[in-house]
């Protein structure tokens, strides 16, 4: 999970854009992200390299584009929001720069990643993020007891009825909306195509309350229900799955037969930074797989770094690897941005669930 602290800040060095030589004007980058995604094996890492130095900002979401808004884009020269924080933003306050792809070494990425969020963060004819740190949620099955569960809709079946549990939030109605053959995302522009999706979603979910053992509201609540057997199939976050799997090999992360959903926190240039080279070359150094590996070990996700998974654990490779294949990684939903007033619908759907008999 994603977590934030207060601000610490940290020397480092870095790459050159493609190549590890010192550049002929070293700068100091200003970097606001989120925990662990600069950990202090790399920052030394880049000390041995180059003559960058990098202060770390810790954020989160809300406060990246406070403290952007606040400065009109100033202060930061890479931020690192989720790439559905972007296009909105940017198009209401114009705190970005746009990406200038001819920087980046655009082969580093997973490429399903790369063009999800320059889909997702393009304003106008311009990109404004490229994807670094991910993760997802989907479902966590004990295998043994629920080998039959493929699908969101799945949880639904006779077979595990009384031993399901998942959250009354809107990833429960986007992931069975994916299961039923519906497109949600599609449906973002349009309020009353989307109500009427949320709907037979609505009906669905009123149709499953039996099989639920417990609506979940914590990780540990729903962890803990999973141990016990009281629960053999739910709907949860990957890092989940494969924490619960150290204990029980019957318990893992399995994606979803009609995707995961997958969120992206990025890379993009605060409109008023000043070390642009220094944020191109910080980026390149990250993406390259042995890098992206340390990264995973500190903060626990995955990255969009083509390969990385061959230099985490064997351990955690292994689970990486049996719970996406490469055709899971291409299939995963990306949450794009929400659009006004859908989180009304989800909410007045949601309560009409949580009512029912």
């Amino acid at each position: 999970m994603k977590t934030y602290a207060t601000q610490l800040k940290f020397a480092a060095v870095i790459t050159g854009a493609f190549t590890l030589a010192a550049p002929a004007n070293a700068d100091t980058l200003r970097l606001l992200t989120w925990g662990g995604y600069a950990p202090e094996n790399v920052i030394e890492k880049f000390e041995a390299e180059t003559g960058h130095t990098v202060e770390v900002t810790l954020s989160n979401n809300e406060e990246m584009i406070a403290k952007l808004r606040a400065t009109g884009g100033g202060g930061f020269d890479l931020a690192q929001p989720s790439q559905d924080r972007i296009a909105g933003p940017q198009a209401e306050f114009g705190i970005y720069k746009p990406i200038d792809l001819s920087k980046i070494d655009e082969s580093q990425f997973i490429p399903s990643m790369l063009m999800a969020t320059k889909a997702n963060t393009t304003v106008g004819d311009e990109i404004y993020g490229v994807p670094h740190v991910w993760g997802t949620s989907g479902l966590v099955l004990d295998t043994a007891k629920a080998n039959m569960v493929k699908d969101y809709t799945d949880l639904c079946a006779p077979e595990v009825s009384g031993n399901v549990s998942y959250r009354l939030r809107r990833p429960t109605l986007i992931g069975f909306a994916f299961s039923m053959g519906m497109d949600p995302f599609a449906a973002y522009g349009d309020e009353q195509a989307y109500t009427e999706m949320m709907e037979k979603v609505e009906a669905k979910l009123k149709e499953c309350k039996p099989n639920v053992k417990a609506y979940w509201s914590g990780g540990d609540e729903l962890m803990n229900l999973l141990r016990s057997g009281e629960v053999v199939a739910a709907m949860a976050w990957d890092t989940g799955g494969w924490k619960l799997n150290d204990d029980n090999a019957d318990i893992t992360f399995v994606a979803p037969a009609s995707g995961a959903l997958g969120w992206i926190d990025t890379f993009v240039l605060p409109a008023k930074g000043r070390a642009d080279d220094a944020a191109y070359d910080w980026i390149n150094f990250v993406m390259q797989p042995e890098v992206s590996a340390m990264i995973t070990d500190s903060v626990g996700n995955f990255t969009a770094s083509q390969g990385a998974d061959e230099y985490v654990s064997d351990a955690l490779k292994a689970k990486y690897q049996a719970s996406f294949p490469p055709e899971a990684v291409d299939n995963i939903k990306w949450y794009p941005p929400v659009p006004a007033g859908l989180e009304v619908i989800e909410g007045a759907v949601l309560d009409r669930v949580k009512a029912a008999n």
